[in-house]
Protein backbone atom coordinates (compact mmCIF):
# COMPACT_ATOMS: atom_id res chain seq x y z
CA UNK A 1 0.00 0.00 0.00
CA UNK A 2 2.61 2.65 1.21
CA UNK A 3 6.16 3.01 -0.55
CA UNK A 4 9.40 2.35 1.63
CA UNK A 5 10.22 5.65 2.27
CA UNK A 6 6.33 6.09 3.32
CA UNK A 7 6.42 6.72 7.20
CA UNK A 8 2.75 5.20 7.07
CA UNK A 9 4.21 1.94 6.14
CA UNK A 10 4.93 1.49 9.66
CA UNK A 11 1.44 1.91 10.91
CA UNK A 12 0.14 -1.70 12.44
CA UNK A 13 -3.02 -3.21 11.29
CA UNK A 14 -6.15 -3.43 12.88
CA UNK A 15 -8.53 -6.31 11.89
CA UNK A 16 -12.40 -5.14 11.17
CA UNK A 17 -14.56 -7.00 13.75
CA UNK A 18 -17.83 -5.90 12.25
CA UNK A 19 -20.52 -7.56 9.96
CA UNK A 20 -18.84 -8.36 6.68
CA UNK A 21 -21.41 -7.38 4.60
CA UNK A 22 -22.72 -4.02 6.26
CA UNK A 23 -23.32 -0.87 3.16
CA UNK A 24 -20.92 0.51 2.46
CA UNK A 25 -21.44 4.31 2.21
CA UNK A 26 -20.57 6.29 -1.43
CA UNK A 27 -17.94 8.54 -1.71
CA UNK A 28 -19.10 12.39 -1.27
CA UNK A 29 -17.24 15.46 -2.36
CA UNK A 30 -18.39 19.49 -2.16
CA UNK A 31 -16.73 22.04 -4.23
CA UNK A 32 -18.21 24.76 -2.71
CA UNK A 33 -17.42 27.06 -4.92
CA UNK A 34 -20.42 25.55 -6.75
CA UNK A 35 -22.72 25.17 -3.93
CA UNK A 36 -25.18 27.77 -2.80
CA UNK A 37 -23.84 29.24 0.09
CA UNK A 38 -26.00 28.42 3.49
CA UNK A 39 -25.09 31.62 4.74
CA UNK A 40 -23.85 35.56 3.59
CA UNK A 41 -22.66 38.51 4.89
CA UNK A 42 -23.15 41.84 4.10
CA UNK A 43 -19.91 42.44 3.42
CA UNK A 44 -19.40 39.50 0.86
CA UNK A 45 -18.61 36.39 3.01
CA UNK A 46 -20.15 33.15 2.62
CA UNK A 47 -20.43 29.60 4.51
CA UNK A 48 -21.09 26.14 3.65
CA UNK A 49 -22.28 23.33 5.93
CA UNK A 50 -21.58 19.80 5.62
CA UNK A 51 -20.90 16.77 7.98
CA UNK A 52 -19.45 13.24 8.38
CA UNK A 53 -21.04 10.86 10.81
CA UNK A 54 -19.22 11.98 13.73
CA UNK A 55 -18.69 16.27 13.09
CA UNK A 56 -19.56 18.69 10.95
CA UNK A 57 -17.74 20.50 8.96
CA UNK A 58 -17.76 24.10 8.44
CA UNK A 59 -16.62 26.56 5.73
CA UNK A 60 -16.37 30.02 5.65
CA UNK A 61 -14.77 32.65 3.15
CA UNK A 62 -14.77 35.80 4.79
CA UNK A 63 -14.51 39.45 4.08
CA UNK A 64 -12.36 41.91 5.86
CA UNK A 65 -14.08 43.01 9.53
CA UNK A 66 -16.60 39.42 8.99
CA UNK A 67 -17.16 37.74 12.14
CA UNK A 68 -18.23 34.14 13.38
CA UNK A 69 -19.87 34.03 16.88
CA UNK A 70 -20.81 31.36 19.44
CA UNK A 71 -23.15 31.71 22.21
CA UNK A 72 -23.18 29.28 24.46
CA UNK A 73 -20.99 26.91 22.96
CA UNK A 74 -21.37 23.52 24.94
CA UNK A 75 -18.28 21.94 23.83
CA UNK A 76 -15.29 23.41 22.55
CA UNK A 77 -14.50 23.18 18.58
CA UNK A 78 -11.77 23.53 16.18
CA UNK A 79 -10.94 26.38 13.62
CA UNK A 80 -8.47 25.50 10.97
CA UNK A 81 -6.64 28.55 8.97
CA UNK A 82 -5.12 27.20 5.97
CA UNK A 83 -3.79 30.38 4.15
CA UNK A 84 -0.55 30.84 5.48
CA UNK A 85 -1.46 35.02 4.61
CA UNK A 86 -4.57 35.17 6.90
CA UNK A 87 -5.26 36.54 9.90
CA UNK A 88 -8.22 36.01 12.68
CA UNK A 89 -8.88 37.51 16.07
CA UNK A 90 -10.19 35.04 18.25
CA UNK A 91 -11.74 36.21 21.70
CA UNK A 92 -13.10 33.33 23.82
CA UNK A 93 -14.67 34.43 27.32
CA UNK A 94 -11.58 36.32 28.60
CA UNK A 95 -8.89 34.94 26.76
CA UNK A 96 -8.23 36.89 22.96
CA UNK A 97 -5.20 35.76 20.56
CA UNK A 98 -4.39 37.38 16.93
CA UNK A 99 -3.37 34.22 15.19
CA UNK A 100 -1.41 35.01 11.75
CA UNK A 101 -0.71 31.98 9.21
CA UNK A 102 -1.82 29.01 8.56
CA UNK A 103 -2.69 26.75 11.77
CA UNK A 104 -5.06 25.36 14.16
CA UNK A 105 -7.15 26.82 17.10
CA UNK A 106 -8.65 24.80 19.68
CA UNK A 107 -11.80 27.65 21.19
CA UNK A 108 -13.08 26.31 24.69
CA UNK A 109 -16.62 26.11 25.72
CA UNK A 110 -18.93 29.19 25.68
CA UNK A 111 -18.80 32.22 24.36
CA UNK A 112 -16.74 32.80 21.03
CA UNK A 113 -16.35 35.41 18.28
CA UNK A 114 -13.69 35.18 15.50
CA UNK A 115 -13.42 38.29 13.22
CA UNK A 116 -11.25 38.29 9.97
CA UNK A 117 -9.09 40.80 9.55
CA UNK A 118 -8.34 41.11 5.75
CA UNK A 119 -9.82 37.75 3.37
CA UNK A 120 -9.88 34.77 5.26
CA UNK A 121 -10.40 31.96 4.01
CA UNK A 122 -10.98 29.05 7.49
CA UNK A 123 -12.81 25.84 8.35
CA UNK A 124 -14.52 24.86 11.77
CA UNK A 125 -15.33 21.44 13.00
CA UNK A 126 -17.77 20.40 15.49
CA UNK A 127 -18.58 17.38 17.16
CA UNK A 128 -21.57 15.51 16.85
CA UNK A 129 -22.85 17.32 20.18
CA UNK A 130 -23.41 20.10 19.01
CA UNK A 131 -27.11 19.66 17.22
CA UNK A 132 -27.42 22.93 16.16
CA UNK A 133 -24.84 23.12 13.54
CA UNK A 134 -25.18 19.45 12.35
CA UNK A 135 -29.04 20.40 11.53
CA UNK A 136 -27.71 23.27 9.31
CA UNK A 137 -25.44 21.03 7.48
CA UNK A 138 -26.69 20.29 3.17
CA UNK A 139 -26.16 16.69 3.43
CA UNK A 140 -27.80 16.18 6.94
CA UNK A 141 -30.37 14.02 4.95
CA UNK A 142 -27.07 11.34 4.22
CA UNK A 143 -26.62 10.86 8.29
CA UNK A 144 -30.67 10.43 8.91
CA UNK A 145 -29.78 7.12 9.98
CA UNK A 146 -26.24 6.17 11.17
CA UNK A 147 -23.37 4.64 8.51
CA UNK A 148 -23.03 1.22 10.31
CA UNK A 149 -19.52 1.01 8.80
CA UNK A 150 -18.29 4.03 11.17
CA UNK A 151 -17.67 3.58 14.68
CA UNK A 152 -19.34 6.30 16.59
CA UNK A 153 -17.58 9.05 18.26
CA UNK A 154 -15.65 7.67 21.24
CA UNK A 155 -14.24 10.93 23.04
CA UNK A 156 -10.91 11.03 24.21
CA UNK A 157 -9.50 12.52 27.68
CA UNK A 158 -10.43 16.04 28.28
CA UNK A 159 -6.55 18.61 28.29
CA UNK A 160 -5.89 17.59 31.99
CA UNK A 161 -4.65 21.24 32.27
CA UNK A 162 -8.25 22.35 31.29
CA UNK A 163 -10.04 24.16 28.56
CA UNK A 164 -8.49 27.01 27.30
CA UNK A 165 -8.07 28.68 23.86
CA UNK A 166 -4.91 27.15 22.29
CA UNK A 167 -3.12 28.35 19.09
CA UNK A 168 -0.50 25.98 17.24
CA UNK A 169 0.82 27.33 14.16
CA UNK A 170 2.21 25.26 11.20
CA UNK A 171 5.11 27.09 10.78
CA UNK A 172 6.03 26.33 14.31
CA UNK A 173 6.57 22.69 12.79
CA UNK A 174 8.70 22.51 10.07
CA UNK A 175 9.17 19.03 8.31
CA UNK A 176 10.78 16.19 10.21
CA UNK A 177 12.46 13.14 9.12
CA UNK A 178 9.92 10.04 9.73
CA UNK A 179 6.92 12.10 11.01
CA UNK A 180 4.12 12.51 8.84
CA UNK A 181 2.58 16.00 8.07
CA UNK A 182 1.59 17.84 11.39
CA UNK A 183 -0.60 16.29 13.71
CA UNK A 184 -2.44 18.00 16.29
CA UNK A 185 -5.31 16.44 18.40
CA UNK A 186 -8.15 17.39 20.46
CA UNK A 187 -10.80 14.80 22.51
CA UNK A 188 -12.72 14.74 19.25
CA UNK A 189 -10.41 15.64 16.22
CA UNK A 190 -7.53 15.03 14.56
CA UNK A 191 -6.18 17.14 12.15
CA UNK A 192 -3.21 16.60 9.71
CA UNK A 193 -1.74 19.42 7.73
CA UNK A 194 -0.07 17.41 4.99
CA UNK A 195 3.15 19.17 3.53
CA UNK A 196 2.25 21.40 0.45
CA UNK A 197 3.65 19.96 -2.67
CA UNK A 198 4.89 22.00 -6.23
CA UNK A 199 3.06 20.20 -9.58
CA UNK A 200 1.94 16.68 -9.54
CA UNK A 201 2.14 14.15 -7.99
CA UNK A 202 4.46 11.30 -9.63
CA UNK A 203 1.77 8.34 -10.45
CA UNK A 204 4.48 5.86 -9.73
CA UNK A 205 4.39 6.91 -6.52
CA UNK A 206 0.46 6.37 -5.49
CA UNK A 207 -0.71 5.28 -1.50
CA UNK A 208 -4.18 3.36 -2.00
CA UNK A 209 -5.04 1.97 1.46
CA UNK A 210 -8.28 1.70 3.40
CA UNK A 211 -9.73 2.27 6.96
CA UNK A 212 -11.83 -0.67 8.60
CA UNK A 213 -14.26 2.16 10.97
CA UNK A 214 -13.77 5.38 10.25
CA UNK A 215 -14.08 8.07 7.76
CA UNK A 216 -11.64 10.22 6.22
CA UNK A 217 -13.03 13.65 5.39
CA UNK A 218 -10.35 15.20 3.03
CA UNK A 219 -9.76 19.31 2.82
CA UNK A 220 -8.85 19.94 -0.47
CA UNK A 221 -7.22 23.93 -0.09
CA UNK A 222 -4.88 24.31 -2.91
CA UNK A 223 -4.75 23.27 -6.30
CA UNK A 224 -6.38 20.27 -8.21
CA UNK A 225 -6.77 16.28 -6.99
CA UNK A 226 -8.29 13.26 -8.28
CA UNK A 227 -9.58 10.64 -5.75
CA UNK A 228 -9.06 7.32 -6.49
CA UNK A 229 -11.47 5.53 -4.69
CA UNK A 230 -12.71 1.55 -4.91
CA UNK A 231 -15.20 -0.08 -2.88
CA UNK A 232 -14.56 -3.67 -1.84
CA UNK A 233 -17.13 -6.28 -3.02
CA UNK A 234 -19.07 -7.82 -0.40
CA UNK A 235 -20.97 -11.09 -1.10
CA UNK A 236 -23.71 -9.10 -1.83
CA UNK A 237 -24.11 -7.70 -5.28
CA UNK A 238 -26.83 -4.72 -5.25
CA UNK A 239 -23.60 -3.29 -3.07
CA UNK A 240 -20.93 -3.22 -5.38
CA UNK A 241 -19.93 -0.18 -7.54
CA UNK A 242 -17.88 1.07 -10.02
CA UNK A 243 -14.38 3.03 -9.29
CA UNK A 244 -14.77 6.44 -8.68
CA UNK A 245 -12.01 9.06 -10.07
CA UNK A 246 -13.71 12.44 -9.18
CA UNK A 247 -11.42 15.77 -9.95
CA UNK A 248 -11.90 18.31 -7.47
CA UNK A 249 -10.51 21.80 -7.00
CA UNK A 250 -10.00 23.98 -4.09
CA UNK A 251 -11.48 24.36 -1.81
CA UNK A 252 -13.58 21.06 -1.30
CA UNK A 253 -14.07 18.61 1.05
CA UNK A 254 -14.04 14.89 0.27
CA UNK A 255 -15.50 12.44 2.85
CA UNK A 256 -14.18 8.85 2.31
CA UNK A 257 -16.14 5.96 3.77
CA UNK A 258 -14.57 3.29 5.40
CA UNK A 259 -13.61 0.86 3.97
CA UNK A 260 -13.07 1.90 0.50
CA UNK A 261 -9.32 1.84 -0.83
CA UNK A 262 -8.67 5.29 -1.62
CA UNK A 263 -5.59 7.52 -2.27
CA UNK A 264 -5.30 10.95 -3.92
CA UNK A 265 -3.33 12.54 -6.50
CA UNK A 266 -2.61 16.16 -7.19
CA UNK A 267 -3.02 17.14 -10.42
CA UNK A 268 -2.07 20.00 -12.45
CA UNK A 269 1.25 22.91 -12.05
CA UNK A 270 1.02 24.69 -8.76
CA UNK A 271 0.74 24.45 -4.51
CA UNK A 272 -1.11 21.70 -3.97
CA UNK A 273 -1.99 21.75 -0.52
CA UNK A 274 -4.38 18.57 1.55
CA UNK A 275 -5.77 18.19 5.07
CA UNK A 276 -6.88 15.54 6.54
CA UNK A 277 -9.84 15.09 9.32
CA UNK A 278 -10.41 12.33 11.43
CA UNK A 279 -13.53 11.83 14.14
CA UNK A 280 -12.67 10.62 17.04
CA UNK A 281 -8.62 10.97 16.57
CA UNK A 282 -6.78 7.75 15.36
CA UNK A 283 -5.43 5.75 17.35
CA UNK A 284 -2.48 4.04 15.02
CA UNK A 285 -1.23 7.57 14.16
CA UNK A 286 -1.10 8.73 17.73
CA UNK A 287 1.15 5.49 18.80
CA UNK A 288 3.90 6.56 16.93
CA UNK A 289 6.31 8.82 18.93
CA UNK A 290 6.34 12.38 18.11
CA UNK A 291 3.35 12.65 15.45
CA UNK A 292 1.28 14.27 17.40
CA UNK A 293 2.57 17.90 18.08
CA UNK A 294 0.37 18.50 20.65
CA UNK A 295 -0.13 15.08 22.91
CA UNK A 296 1.04 16.25 26.27
CA UNK A 297 -2.10 18.79 25.93
CA UNK A 298 -4.71 15.93 24.62
CA UNK A 299 -3.44 12.47 26.55
CA UNK A 300 -4.31 9.66 24.33
CA UNK A 301 -6.93 6.91 26.19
Amino acid sequence: MYSATDPRAALDATPYAGDPNAPIAALATFEFAGLPPQETTARGGRTWYVRGQNLAIVYSDLADGDTLTRTGQGEEYVVILPDPAGTVEVVAGDSAATVAGSGVVVVPPGDSTLTARGPVTLFRLFDTRTEDVLARCANAGSYAEPHPRVAPLGLWPDPPAGHRLRVYLTADHPRAPGRFGRIFRTSAFMVNFGDPADGPRDPDRMSPHHHDDFEQCSLTVAGDYVHHVRTPWTSRLSQWRPDEHPRVSSPSVAIIPPPTVHTSQAVGPGRHLLIDVFSPPRADFSARPGWVLNADEYPAP
